[in-house]
């Protein structure tokens, strides 16, 4: 990594969780050359009908921290 990314990572580190999370996914996305619209079209589909099970209270759930505490158990 070059000089200039690691002052990046101090710099950004003390950034709120907030704009970390904006930036990770602006990089993140960055790194995408190609767009598959076809697996962004089946993307938004399945977010759709998730959203219409929440909104209808068909979906079944967890809450966040039983399972990334399950996760953490099973990765550490």
């Amino acid at each position: 990594m070059t000089e200039t990314a690691e002052k990046l990572k101090i710099e950004l580190s003390r950034l709120s969780m907030q704009d970390r999370a904006e930036l990770a996914y602006f990089l993140i996305h960055s790194l995408d050359e190609d767009v598959d619209d076809d697996a962004e079209i089946l993307w938004a589909a399945e977010l759709e009908r998730r959203m219409q099970g929440i909104t209808n209270g068909t979906a079944s759930s967890e809450p966040s921290s039983k399972v990334f505490a399950e996760l953490r158990e099973k990765y550490s």
